[in-house]
């Protein structure tokens, strides 16, 4: 049988086995091995269980990654063993939902295999067979498949619904006054960008790229439905801007909110969320952490941490409470967007000393959109589904917000 008959079979194939469960005992899954083939054409993958499993699927949606579904109410990990991360057979993982266990096994980038499962002859284990293959086969066969985000459950209808807010129509009398409480400019800024990358995630993931997209995607949906509110962005492709200055654009074009995007990396490959930053101090490590990635200054071709002292947070407390006060309102209200309507894992909304926010004398947040070293993540955020999904819930955040804004304006100008 050629290559092209071989793919042509596979690709009309998802692949699902049922197996005769005998027991309804609770199923163990007590190791996950990995091992080079005796004949040395692939690698076998062993899931060592006690009983066997109602069934399984496989799906192989890129090069590098396998997706297995495995199939039981009562399957018990406690104390798995797991192989260590590295080698040809990069990284076994395992996410708990309510009927199964989904399984993400990450491959080096330069092994080309083709995967296949069957249960054991002689035992109850699983076997995920990957024999080897050419680039251009792989590459082939992975293009039917679309990547299980596992604890993404989101009703895309619901995430990506956006609608327009109706501009307010305050009485004649009011009509000077309600035009200067307007809400009516919104300053995005991509974060990073030209000779400063910022972070580099899994796949060499750029998050100057990352954000650009979100940041452009969110700029569409505000001039298509909130049509009085003008859009200003720091840059529209990949062009360094000063971390001063991205602040002084939004001061300049006189902002009512000022949002910076940004993607996060951790050195622990599992961490993944969303965060939500307004001026303050830190009150973490982690948000310390953060905070001198993003202030990192480029000065002369060197890089330089600009930390904001606790005495200038203060000053500029004392003189902008009321953009504090507004920005931890949207904050919270984007983090709702993220957590219950993107279904992201929220990190929470903190408080930290950014230059590029304290640059700016509106209210103004930071927006840590995901982790770019999660594979996971990674992938969502690469796509252009996910980047949709992210741009409408910083979207529904805004108008939201507006709306409540320009309410409350209303009321406090007719008394």
């Amino acid at each position: 049988m050629n290559g092209y008959a071989f793919l042509r079979i596979c690709a009309v194939l998802v692949i699902v086995f049922s197996i005769p469960q005998t027991s309804i005992a609770q199923i163990h899954l007590n190791r996950v091995s990995k091992a080079e083939r005796s004949d040395g054409k692939g690698y076998v993958v062993r899931f060592h269980f006690d009983q066997p499993i109602d069934s399984f699927q496989v799906i192989q949606p890129a090069t590098d990654l396998i997706q297995m579904q495995l199939f039981g109410k009562d399957i018990d990990t406690t104390g798995i063993d797991l192989p260590e991360i590295g080698g040809k057979i990069q990284e076994v993982r395992l996410y708990k939902m309510e009927d199964s266990y989904g399984v993400d096994i990450y491959l080096d980038q330069n092994v080309y295999v083709m995967a296949s499962a069957y249960p054991d002859k002689y035992s109850d284990d699983l076997l995920l067979a990957l024999t080897k293959a050419t680039a251009y086969e792989v590459e082939v066969f992975t293009q039917q498949f679309l990547a299980k985000n596992w604890y993404l459950n989101v009703n895309p209808e619901d995430a990506l619904e956006i609608t327009m807010v109706p501009a307010a129509e305050p009485d004649d009398k009011f009509n000077d006054l309600a035009d200067k409480l307007k809400f009516d400019t919104i300053v995005i800024d991509a974060g990073h960008g030209g000779k400063d990358p910022g972070n580099v995630g899994y796949k060499n993931t750029r998050e100057k790229d990352i954000v650009l997209a979100i940041s452009k995607k969110l700029g569409e949906y505000i001039e298509e439905y909130l049509p009085d509110v003008k859009v200003i962005y720091t840059r529209e492709d990949d062009t360094f801007i000063d971390l001063y200055d991205r602040g002084s654009i939004a001061n300049k074009h006189q902002g009512d909110l000022f949002v910076s995007i940004h993607a996060n990396a951790w050195h622990n490959p599992s961490v993944r969320g969303t965060e939500v930053f307004f001026l303050g101090l830190h009150r973490s490590e982690s948000s310390l952490e953060i905070m001198k990635k993003e202030n990192m200054i480029f000065n002369d071709g060197e890089r330089e941490v600009r930390e904001l002292t606790e005495e200038e947070l203060l000053i500029y407390e004392l003189a902008h409470s009321g953009y504090i006060a507004n920005s931890e309102r949207i904050a919270s209200m984007m983090d709702h967007q993220f957590s219950k309507r993107a279904n992201r894992k929220s990190r929470g909304v903190k408080q930290a000393g950014f230059v590029v926010l304290y640059e700016a004398s509106m209210p103004a947040l930071l927006v840590e959109v995901g982790f770019l070293t999660n594979p996971s993540e990674q992938r969502f955020l690469a796509s252009e589904y996910g980047q949709s999904i992210m741009a409408s819930a910083i979207f529904r955040s805004i108008r939201d917000y507006k709306e409540e804004y320009e309410r409350s304006q209303e009321i406090t100008s007719s008394n």
